[in-house]
């Protein structure tokens, strides 16, 4: 199976020392009330209704006041649609930028042989220029992205089934234009399905109808298993990002937006390099804030001084 370049880093976590865990909770055992308040639903978007009417619907069901989802899809776009709950609205950016990987049907106007089609696919993968289409949400002008693999799964004359791994931004139904464009057979997006959105994939999807009636099991019933088996930890949202792990005694400045020195880090990923986005957790892997690394793993491993992370988002949810 082809992956997107976060799912091909095997981090490992390097031990500067061990420390017990005693502050806060461990995700996978908040009552269903804070993940309800604090957590994410994978939702398996509907053909039809705009990614924000998604998320409308799902405020709806879950009776909260706030949702945000994790990249626009368009109305006939179906498949993967994280959309944050409540209070972990502030944490959805941490994928919006992440690869993305669709499901494509692609239809030629004219025949291609498979040879004519594999090396089309072949131009067309690494750093690509693209113009979005006219109906885009950003200003149309030309912008390289990068795909990051192609996988050919079947041809059926004139239509092309594929996946495609590719750098968030990127247009797929201007990529299958420009596929037409470059083979010279012409060629338009007919169906397109979203089967990853960084670290959510369609293992964890759930439809808003599942979503509905699991929200009635528990509220009507108390049963916790289908609403448990729809919302995830908001810390499964940054499960593709570098992470350090700080000792209970430093997690009171980093609340009040103090930056993170050295001192404070019980644990770390490896391959931590400056001005990489960083997502900081407690010892009992809850996501306290958002921040800048300022040194590499192996400097933050050697030194006893200095400033680590700048923090720039606090996520830490308390509960009422």
């Amino acid at each position: 199976m082809k992956q997107l370049p976060f799912e091909k880093k095997e981090l490992k976590i390097l031990v500067k020392r061990e420390e017990p865990a005693e502050f806060g909770v461990i995700p996978e055992e908040r009552s269903v009330k804070d993940l309800i308040n604090y957590g994410i639903v994978n939702i398996n978007k509907p053909k039809g209704p705009t990614s924000h009417q998604v998320s409308a619907y799902v405020q709806k069901i879950l009776h909260i006041t706030k949702s945000g989802h994790s990249g626009t899809l368009d109305p006939a776009v179906t498949g993967c649609l994280p959309v944050a709950l409540a209070k972990g609205t502030r944490a959805v950016e941490a994928i919006i930028n992440a690869g993305k990987e669709y499901l494509t049907l692609m239809h030629l106007h004219d025949g291609l042989t498979k040879k004519e089609i594999k090396e089309t696919f072949k131009k067309m993968t690494g750093k690509i220029k693209q113009l979005p289409p006219i109906k885009s949400a950003i200003k149309r002008q030309w912008r390289y992205r990068k795909v990051y693999y192609i996988d050919l799964l079947e041809i059926d004359k004139q239509d092309v089934l594929f996946k495609i791994g590719c750098e968030a931004g990127t247009y797929i139904r201007k990529y299958c234009h420009d596929f037409g464009q470059i083979s010279k057979a012409g060629g338009h997006m007919q169906q397109l399905i979203r089967t990853k959105a960084g670290p959510f994939n369609e293992d964890t999807w759930v439809t808003l109808q599942e979503l509905t009636d699991a929200y009635h099991y528990y509220e009507k019933d108390g049963n916790e298993e289908p609403i448990r088996k729809c919302v995830q930890p908001i810390e499964n949202l940054v499960k593709h990002m570098h992470k350090v792990w700080v000792s209970d005694t430093a997690v009171s400045s980093l609340l009040n937006g103090i930056d993170l020195k050295i001192p404070g880090i019980v644990k770390l990923t490896d391959q931590i390099e400056p001005d990489q986005q960083i997502a900081v957790m407690t010892m009992k892997n809850e996501l306290l804030t958002f921040g800048v690394a300022k040194l590499t793993s192996k400097k933050i491993m050697e030194q006893e001084k200095g400033l680590a992370v700048e923090i720039n988002k606090v996520m830490y949810y308390k509960k009422n």
